[in-house]
């Protein structure tokens, strides 16, 4: 098993990334920590985005068993990809931005039900998670259009529903990779629904800081005086947004913030 300081490391660097996978790792690294406050406060700062890693932690805190969130966790995405299916037309076109491990579930179970549908997906650069979207989409047999980033309004054009993960879900919106909040503005101005895509412990009350990403990651020697922005991610406002799919089901925004901070209030 990899060593707490480790897989805060793997956090930072990105190289454990997606919220749920993320909150799992930080679960198991905690549950197998001596110093429990130490590692909730390394897990924690690890990535200042991502409140399902908060969440779990915080759960773990209160007397939750690590392993079985986790199983719960994996039981609950099965139960997201079964609902979002559900939406995706036959001969349809997706439109989705970065990469998100549920989204991609929600379109391989659609496959399974044997839909037919193209999917229209970004590069999303700096660091190219599109890249990993087309990827696991084509080994699955889907049809991907890959777009430059610059051009994924032309790819909007011809979706008949945008599909989106999220880092943060809070009652403003959603925080997910920059990019999404000018690409859900044009979904909505076409009428073509936005769908969040993401487990409900991702919501938060709090207001979290957008990560600045290093510059190096956009341009490794830039010249003096050139000051290079690197915004991890950005909110997309609630009017963009139609509806979340989660593990109890597909809600519209507003219902689901009800939900969610209710519940926060009983936790």
């Amino acid at each position: 098993m990899a060593t707490l300081q480790q897989v805060v490391a793997d956090i930072k660097s990105l190289k454990i990334q997606g919220a749920q996978a993320t909150a799992e790792a930080a679960l198991l690294a905690w549950d197998a920590a001596k110093d429990k406050k130490l590692a909730s406060k390394l897990l924690k700062t690890a990535r200042p985005t991502e409140p399902m890693l908060f969440n779990a932690i915080a759960a773990a805190e209160k007397g939750a068993d690590p392993k079985k969130l986790i199983v719960k966790f994996k039981s609950d995405k099965e139960k997201i990809y079964k609902f979002g299916a559900n939406l995706i037309k036959n001969n349809s076109t997706v439109f989705t931005h970065c990469h998100s491990s549920t989204v991609v579930g929600i379109l391989k179970e659609a496959k399974k039900q044997g839909k037919k549908f193209t999917v229209n997906n970004t590069e999303t650069r700096p660091m190219f998670q599109g890249r990993i979207t087309a990827s696991d989409l084509a080994k699955a047999g889907i049809k991907v259009n890959h777009y430059v980033d610059s051009a994924a309004l032309q790819a909007m054009k011809s979706a008949d529903i945008f599909l989106i993960g999220a880092d943060w879900i809070s009652p403003k919106g959603v925080a997910n990779k920059i990019g999404t909040e000018m690409f859900a503005e044009d979904a909505y101005e076409r009428k073509i629904p936005v769908y969040c895509c993401s487990h409900s412990w991702k919501f938060s009350k709090d207001n979290i800081t957008i990560e600045q990403r290093p510059a190096k990651e956009v341009w490794r020697n830039a010249p003096k005086n050139v000051m290079v922005k690197n915004p991890a991610f950005e909110m997309a406002e609630a009017k963009y947004v139609k509806g979340v799919i989660s593990e109890v089901g597909v809600l519209n925004f507003k219902d689901f913030v009800k939900r969610e901070v209710a519940r926060h209030g009983r936790l």
